[in-house]
């Protein structure tokens, strides 16, 4: 898939949310691309940077039995080429004072390649479906009333769902401003 029609499926997953969903937030940030941590399995992809923008919209009132979550819409863009994605989430946001968690879950689609093997290992690596899973979560301090600041890690993977014999994945961490209105 290509790049710009990753980000024309975010612009589309926007248009389907309700019609009275304003936007609260937006946000962007600058993370390291393909972390190793326990999550992910090798993908050959390292050492490249990723920058993701976003907008976070009011909490779903209709949905407060499990928190009122924050649709989101975010894409994120790998300045070397390597695999970029677009998609759509619900975020928690949990603490009201200075310091706060917000974990997320959400869908995305990616640009990378359908077919990778590692030459050195003769394992694919690529990331088993177009359609990918996307947990996240930040830590944030909340700099003023409108402008908040977050260590915040993103993760996207199949989960073994649609290719049982493999499940490499991407972990992206950096940093991220959020600026409501």
């Amino acid at each position: 898939m290509q790049k710009p029609l990753a980000i024309a499926a975010a612009a589309a997953a926007l248009a389907l949310l309700p019609g009275g969903a304003s936007a609260q937030e937006v946000f962007g940030g600058v993370y390291a691309h393909a972390v190793d941590t326990p999550f992910t399995l090798e993908t050959t992809e390292t050492g490249s940077v990723d920058v993701a923008v976003g907008v976070r919209f009011g909490g779903i009132e209709a949905l407060d039995f499990i928190g009122s979550p924050e649709p989101y819409v975010v894409g994120s863009l790998n300045t070397s080429g390597d695999t970029s994605f677009a998609g759509v989430g619900l975020a928690w946001t949990i603490g009201n004072g200075p310091v706060y968690v917000r974990p997320g879950i959400g869908i995305v689609v990616h640009d990378g390649p359908e077919f990778r093997v590692n030459p050195e290992t003769g394992y694919r690596t690529d990331l088993g479906s177009r359609v990918l899973f996307e947990p996240e979560i930040g830590v944030g301090y909340r700099i003023s009333e409108s402008v908040s600041a977050e260590a915040h890690w993103m993760h996207i993977s199949q989960g073994q769902i649609f290719d049982g014999d493999q499940n490499p994945g991407i972990d992206m961490i950096g940093l991220r401003v959020n600026v409501g209105f």
